[in-house]
C-alpha cells in the first residue's frame, strides 16, 4: 500500500508518487525530487492550477511553517520546463 499526501493547492488527497515534494531553502521553494531532502516539505500536484492556489492562499508558508513569504521562482520555472534537464534529473 502506498502511503498517500495531501495536495497544498486543491486540498485533495493522492498517492506520494503522483505528488511533488516542496522544501523551503533560504526563503525560496525547492522541488525535492527524490523527497529525501531535510526538513519539512509540502506536497503539490505538478500542475500550473495547484501551484497558482497555493501561493495565493499562501498554503506553503503555513505547511513549512516559515514565516515571511517564499520565493516561488525556482518552482515555477520547474513547472515551465526550465531546469527539467539539469544534472541528468527527469
Amino acid at each position: 500500500m502506498e502511503p498517500v499526501r495531501t495536495c497544498v493547492g486543491c486540498r485533495t488527497r493522492a498517492p506520494r508518487s503522483s505528488l511533488l515534494r516542496v522544501v523551503s531553502i533560504d526563503s525560496a521553494l525547492v522541488p525535492d525530487e527524490r523527497a529525501s531532502m531535510p526538513g519539512r516539505g509540502a506536497w503539490v500536484h505538478e500542475t500550473q492550477e495547484c501551484m497558482d492556489a497555493a501561493i495565493r492562499r499562501r498554503a506553503f508558508v503555513r505547511a513549512l511553517r516559515v514565516s515571511g513569504p517564499l520565493d516561488s521562482q525556482t518552482l515555477e520555472n520547474r513547472l515551465n520546463g526550465y531546469g527539467n534537464k539539469v544534472n541528468g534529473s527527469k
